[in-house]
């Protein structure tokens, strides 16, 4: 399974990050919802601290690009093998220094990917 850092963590059932954290559960992922809020998602901590010395296959955002910049480097520091952007966080300049690392930047949305096999 790929374990995966959802980025914008909050215990707002109605948000998407909230949705897609409880997806990847059902569907046997590993994850870590890290956000500034304190909370739960189930019964799931949101993690407020930035995870250091771990390691994620995945980084899925839900942080609007004009906030992405404080994580850039912490994202490319835990080197996972892609970031997925989904709508509303595309961010070419992000995207292109993930892809000069060697980290896949992925357009996509994480809940159509797990729905549709792609994940």
């Amino acid at each position: 399974m790929k374990r995966t850092l959802v980025v914008g963590a909050t215990p707002n059932s109605d948000r998407y990050s909230y949705i897609a954290t409880e997806t990847l559960l059902e569907y046997g992922h590993e994850v870590v919802p890290f956000g500034i809020r304190k909370g739960n998602i189930g019964l799931n901590p949101i993690v407020n601290e930035w995870p250091l010395d771990e390691q994620f296959n995945t980084v899925t955002l839900y942080v609007n690009p004009s906030m992405q910049g404080e994580y850039i480097p912490k994202i490319v520091a835990l080197k996972p093998k892609r970031v997925i952007f989904n709508p509303g966080t595309e961010n070419r300049e992000f995207a292109s220094i993930l892809s000069s690392v060697g980290i896949e930047a992925v357009e996509a949305c994480t809940l159509v990917m797990l729905r549709t096999n792609q994940y």
